[in-house]
Formats: C-alpha cells, structure tokens, sequence
C-alpha cells in the first residue's frame, strides 16, 4: 500500500527536511518519514485486528482510560511497542496498550463503526521528537479515523473548576516553541477545535463548560509567575499535552474534540505544593464519572 499522505497542505521538502534532521536530536522515530511511518502503523493495525477503518480515535491521558470499557466490545488489544513507531509510555495513568472497539452505536446508515483507544501517548518532554508525539494521532488518520477526541488531565485557572472536573477545550496557547509540522506547512487553526463536537458534548452534558488550554513543555510544573502569564495570554488550563497533537489533527484533517480534567488548581491559584501524586488520585477519584461522560460523547458522534 502506498504510504498515506495528508490531504491538507503540501509536505515539506526535502531541503527543509534535511535542515529540521541537523537541528533535531535524533532517535528510532524520527529516522523514518513520519507519514510512511503512521501507514505502516495502521497497516499493522489492520492486520493485528481485522478492522479496516476506526472512524474514531480516542487518545487517552490521565483519569480518562476507564472510558475504554464502557465504548463498546473489545475486539483487539495490543501492546504499543508492537505497533510501528510506538513506544512504552512513560507516565503512571497511561495503559501502553492500542484497543480497537466495536461501538454499541452504529453510524447513521446503519453501519458498524470501531473507535481507536491510543493509551500510549508520548508526551514532549520524554525527548523522542515531535514526530513521536504525534505519532498516534497521524495513525488514527492512516487507519481512517475522521475525528479525534484528545483528553488530558491538567491546572485549572478558574478557581471554581474543583478537582474532578471536565472541561470541554475551546481553544490553545503552544507554548512549547515547536510545531509538529515542518517545512512551508501552512494550516489554519482558526477552528481547530470543532464547534460541531462541543455541542454534540454538551447535548449529553449542558453542565459542561469550556476554555483555552496552555501546553507548557513540561516535564515540570509551571510556577506561579508562568500561570499568571497563561492566564493574561488568556488560558484557563494548564498541562503539557494535546496541543501539538490537535496540530497534527488539524493537518491530516480530522475533526477534533478535546476535554480536558481538572486534577488540581494550577500554581499560584491552589496555595499547596503540586505533585503527580495529586493528579493520579484525582483522575482516580473522578474516572468513572468521566469514564461513562466520555462513552456517551463518543456514542453520540456521528
């Protein structure tokens, strides 16, 4: 099969290629074209599960992976490691596993429809490369997924989203200085994060809220001084993921979704020390409430 390629704008060339290998550390993801290499992936997939599309992918972040369970039968699951390009995560919360499932719901023709659960996210501050971030979601696209739900757990701005709670995603600040997209890429991300899919949420939920999400690079916490300034750049959350992801998603044009949770109040805002500890038990706390919120999104995705 012919390597899978984004319908959006045109790839980088060669000249700029080369430029972004000399600059960039380099590692087993990145020593393939990325594009080739989420083919291979999904062809991977395909022949691990017997399901020839998953028309929507789910990547899975802290107190989210419960959702899996309750979307519908299991037919396939499969260590990360043994899919192209992926890796063992290397965050508590993250289940190293890609899970194809048959939804409960069939799409509106009456057709069986399977959803992508990556529970193997790579985070930017792991220093495998952009690429190997958004390894995941150009594999959701290659296996034929049009839209893509991205979750996180993270810090929260507005004192009264309590720990625990889910927070629709309307918009992002990057505040890594990368991009997962090389050369003269040019995208509009205007809507990046689709209206269409938040109200679809919010008809299961009308409690849910929104905000502006802030990706820092991470791994450690913001300081006070650092959320003070998402908060003026006109963030509401805090965490070290997802934007790049819903970059790529842009590009290889899915339609995105993402909802974050709360697991604490960002620094500065909360007056106690942060921990990861914190964020785990937090996510732990509200998973299944979550968990049954998420599956009733994704059910009714069309």
């Amino acid at each position: 099969m012919a390597g899978w390629i984004p319908t959006a704008p045109t790839r980088r060339s060669d000249k700029s290629r080369t430029l972004k290998e000399a600059l960039t550390v380099v590692n087993p993801t990145d020593s393939h074209d990325p594009f080739d290499l989420a083919q291979q992936a999904a062809d991977a997939l395909r022949q691990r599960t017997g399901v020839d599309t998953h028309h929507v992918a789910l990547t899975l972040g802290s107190g989210w992976g419960g959702a899996a369970e309750l979307l519908g039968e299991t037919v396939a699951e499969i260590p990360a490691t043994e899919i192209p390009g992926f890796s063992k995560p290397a965050l508590e919360g993250h289940v190293g596993t890609l899970r194809s499932i048959r939804l409960a719901a069939p799409d509106s023709d009456g057709r069986q429809r399977h959803a992508l659960v990556i529970g193997a996210r790579t985070h930017f501050y792991e220093g495998r490369g952009v690429r190997a971030v958004v390894h995941g979601v150009r594999t959701a696209a290659a296996a034929g997924a049009t839209t893509m739900v991205l979750t996180n757990g993270c810090g929260g701005l507005n004192p009264s989203w309590s720990p625990g709670t889910p927070v629709l995603i309307s918009d992002h600040v990057n505040l890594t200085a990368t991009s997962p997209l090389e050369g003269a890429t040019f995208v509009d991300l205007t809507d990046l994060y689709s209206q269409r899919l938040r109200e679809i949420a919010r008809s299961v939920d009308p409690s849910l809220d929104e905000g502006v999400y802030a990706q820092f690079p991470g791994p450690h916490y913001e300081t006070p001084a650092e959320v003070h300034m998402a908060g003026v750049l006109g963030a509401d959350l805090v965490g070290m993921s997802t934007a790049l992801e819903a970059i790529a998603a842009r590009h290889a044009g899915l339609e995105v979704l993402g909802i974050s949770l709360v697991t604490n109040l960002a620094a500065g805002i909360q007056q106690t020390p942060l921990s990861h500890q914190e964020v785990v038990e937090a996510g732990q706390a509200a998973a299944p409430r979550i968990a049954r919120l998420l599956a009733e999104i994704v059910g009714a995705i069309r």
